[in-house]
């Protein structure tokens, strides 16, 4: 059964890769009953992203995990129609399709809103619904190379470097979910509630322009533009990965000035904290070679355990540069549950991330992983007064699966 703060709530997800599943994935693990629609044939292209054992999609038992699943084509009219009657009965319709596209089949806003005026629909495409670029094909891929995340991200010498994960995607997949939640307090409980949902209209692009920080706001009044620097930060110094004696990786932030002072006093260089310049993270970052080399230098002559040791011991922020199979073997990911194993009949357990945040009245849960293409579209359309006759009909001619 649901349980958490949004229990009780609908959702319809009728998005692709990668934004709009994950945003209904953490809607699905606060408890709302999550309606995922696929085509009937092709499936999602969710489906086949990333590797699979088995021959089934492990991105997908956690990305659709919480969602039902139901094939449906929205592009002919009888598909569009059994979706109008399901978003009659939903709080939330949440989609990515290139702007028009839902008009054109005829569920766009004012078609579901003439049915269902309390309905939020929540719109995720690469460049919003309106200007000169909304027509364009987006994905994340030039979301974190137009927000300026590429161009400062790599060594300086080197070509900028895009992410090897979908960055900009989960942000806006994220930020989704609050926009969301946002408009379902609008509608319900905000001092002046409405009763009326409303259209919820995001891009891939500003989130992680947000993420980047305010360079645009440097430009205009300073004319400054960015550069690559590595793992160096423009805003405080020593902030930089560091090699230890057995060749492991381990990253250093000083971002403020207690944290920087007990780092210099660590590597044995107290000296420098006297120095007018280390007062402010600017000055030390106009020192990030000087300081740079004396980290370096304690770094490197010894082991990782005994650096993260020593940092410990001092209250210096250090963490070591994990892979997947350190983070699944790290004591506090365990102790927290980070990861957490979910059960599916195909692959037995599975290791997860566990939900994004912990609330302590209504928290949240993994009932269940992603499910086969179509599983659930007998029930959901049975209880929209579908009988079996008409589903053998609708499954003939491939409206549904």
């Amino acid at each position: 059964m649901a349980s958490g703060p949004l229990s009780g709530l609908t959702v319809l997800d009728a998005s692709s890769i990668l934004a709009g599943p994950l945003c209904c994935q953490i809607l699905g693990d606060f408890g709302a009953d999550v309606i995922k629609i696929e085509h009937p044939v092709r499936g999602d292209s969710m489906r086949g992203h990333g590797p699979s054992r088995n021959g089934v999609p492990l991105w997908w038992s956690e990305i659709s995990r919480n969602k039902r699943t139901v094939g449906l084509s929205l592009s002919v009219p009888e598909g569009a129609e059994i979706f109008r009657r399901m978003a009659a009965r939903a709080d939330v319709v949440v989609e990515n399709f290139r702007p028009g596209t839902l008009e054109r089949w005829g569920v766009g806003p004012k078609a579901l809103h003439s049915a269902n005026p309390r309905l939020v629909i929540a719109r995720i495409t690469g460049f919003g619904q309106g200007g000169p670029y909304a027509h364009r094909a987006g994905f994340g891929t030039l979301a974190e190379a137009m927000s300026g995340f590429a161009h400062l991200t790599g060594a300086a010498d080197g070509p900028p470097m895009l992410p090897a994960f979908g960055l900009a995607d989960s942000i806006a997949g994220i930020a989704a979910s609050s926009a969301i939640v946002m408009a379902l307090y609008r509608r319900d409980a905000g001092a002046d509630a409405t009763g009326v949902g409303q259209v919820i209209d995001l891009n891939l692009l500003e989130p992680i322009m947000t993420a980047v920080g305010p360079t645009p706001t440097y430009y205009q009044q300073l004319g400054m533009v960015g550069h690559r620097h590595g793992n160096r930060s423009t805003n405080n110094a020593p902030r930089n990965t560091y090699v230890t004696a057995d060749g492991k990786w381990v990253a250093v932030s000083a971002s403020a000035q207690t944290i920087a002072e007990r780092v210099m006093r660590l590597v044995g260089h107290p000296e420098v904290i006297e120095e007018p310049w280390f007062g402010s993270g600017a000055g030390r970052v106009e020192h990030a070679d000087l300081l740079d080399g004396y980290v370096e230098a304690f770094v490197r002559a010894r082991t990782r355990r005994d650096v993260l040791a020593e940092f410990e011991m001092v209250g210096a922020a250090i963490a070591p540069v994990y892979d997947a199979r350190d983070l699944v073997e790290d004591p506090h990911v365990k102790a927290t549950d980070m990861l957490t194993v979910v059960v599916d009949d195909e692959l037995g357990d599975v290791l997860q991330h566990g939900v994004m945040w912990r609330m302590s009245d209504s928290p949240g849960s993994v009932r269940f992983p992603g499910r086969s293409k179509g599983a659930d579209t007998a029930e959901v359309l049975g209880k929209l007064g579908y009988s079996e006759t008409d589903l053998a009909a609708l499954m003939e001619s491939g409206v549904i699966a």
